[in-house]
């Protein structure tokens, strides 16, 4: 309710100022908001300083299929090419990407992304990870939350 409350009788969407980029002290509680990939705030919004310190992709997002996509498709397959990839599978990975991008802006940011789906411990989708990804940790329910806490803990020891 507190993030939809910034948007509230906003006919014009002003981004920057209804999240509340420029905050200068530290808020009180932490704020979860869910988000859809490829969505307003996919890419475009510059979330400052630990305004956002981790991000959970749910899913590749692989768009929807449809004829454009099916004839693209076809086109590359015909051609000797992975037609699922160019029609699918690359525009789903950039909006995975772009999620993660909203976290680590600048050398400065610190935080965790978290890619919630068995999908991309395939090669076909970790091929396209990028460099800085080679450490990607699997996890499982039962061993998430003592990862997290050990890479935060590792953090503030760094900075401490």
């Amino acid at each position: 309710e507190y993030f939809l409350n910034r948007f509230r009788g906003n006919e014009e969407c002003d981004l920057q100022s209804l999240i509340g980029m420029e905050i200068e002290e530290e808020e009180e509680q932490t704020l979860i908001g869910f988000c859809v990939l490829g969505g307003i705030f996919g890419e475009g919004i510059d979330l400052k300083r630990d305004s956002l310190i981790g991000v959970i992709v749910v899913g590749t997002g692989l768009p929807q299929v449809g004829c454009e996509r099916e004839i693209l498709k076809g086109y590359f397959d015909e051609d000797g090419e992975n037609g699922f990839d160019y029609s699918y599978r690359y525009p789903g990975m950039n909006k995975v990407l772009q999620a993660a991008g909203r976290v680590i802006r600048t050398a400065e940011d610190v935080g965790i992304i978290v890619l919630l789906d068995d999908r991309f411990q395939q090669y076909s989708y970790r091929r396209l990870f990028p460099r800085e990804w080679e450490q990607v940790q699997p996890v499982t329910v039962d061993t998430v939350a003592k990862k997290v806490e050990r890479f935060w803990d590792a953090w503030l020891w760094q900075k401490g």
